[in-house]
């Protein structure tokens, strides 16, 4: 084949054609739009986190107010429901929040004394509600302690059975950590099982004991 053939003349053999401007525009396009949704998917969560914090705390200290916690839900069914419409390649940036945002209800129907709403109602998927009952149960320990603190025993017992309770609830599920990290939330709530319940305990002989002690 002569040196001016076409063949010599192009790139060499077997050499990929070059990408067009048109596929490599695209590609910088789908990035540059997920760069903006990742953050906005983080402001959004961070709202969440900062308004299921600050509830909880109220709710501790007795001056959370109703419209708090239809706050915390509302944000809660928001979020969710993004990760649900736009995938979930970013949910690890909304993680922390729908599980604090889960606890945060939680919570608040047992301040309440309500029934605890499930995922459906609070519209988040399984595993963030999971992972939200696992926290609850170190906010029922502080409810319980604050019991403690103020010589109610029998109330101080009723939070350390709902915490038995929630606990076995827990112990209920057996899943792969790939799905959901649920295992060291399993044992933190049975280590503040224990820790309760020997406090309540104590508290209960301390009780006792004191000159003209009977039944708290």
């Amino acid at each position: 084949m002569g040196r001016d053939s076409p063949s010599s003349a192009s790139a060499p053999s077997g050499a990929p054609p070059a990408l067009g401007e048109p596929v490599l525009g695209a590609i910088e396009t789908h990035l540059r739009q997920r760069e903006l949704r990742r953050e906005e998917l983080y402001q959004q969560a961070r709202r969440l986190r900062r308004l299921a914090q600050g509830t909880m705390n109220r709710l501790h200290l007795g001056v959370a107010e109703p419209t708090e916690l239809v706050g915390v839900r509302t944000a809660l069914g928001e979020l969710s429901a993004r990760l649900r419409r736009e995938g979930r390649a970013d949910e690890p940036l909304a993680h922390d929040a729908l599980q604090e945002g889960v606890e945060a209800c939680l919570l608040g129907a047992i301040v309440a004394a309500e029934p605890m709403p499930g995922p459906a109602e609070l519209d988040v998927e399984p595993e963030p509600y999971l992972l939200g009952l696992g926290d609850v149960v170190g906010e029922v320990r502080r409810l319980a302690l604050q019991r403690l603190g103020a010589d109610d025993v029998a109330g101080a017992e009723r939070y350390l059975r709902l915490m038995e309770e929630l606990t076995h609830a827990l112990l209920r599920f057996d899943t792969s950590r790939a799905i959901v990290q649920l295992k060291p939330k399993q044992d933190t709530a049975r280590s503040l099982v224990e820790r309760t319940r020997g406090e309540v305990v104590m508290a209960r002989f301390l009780a006792r004991a004191r000159p003209g002690g009977g039944e708290a």
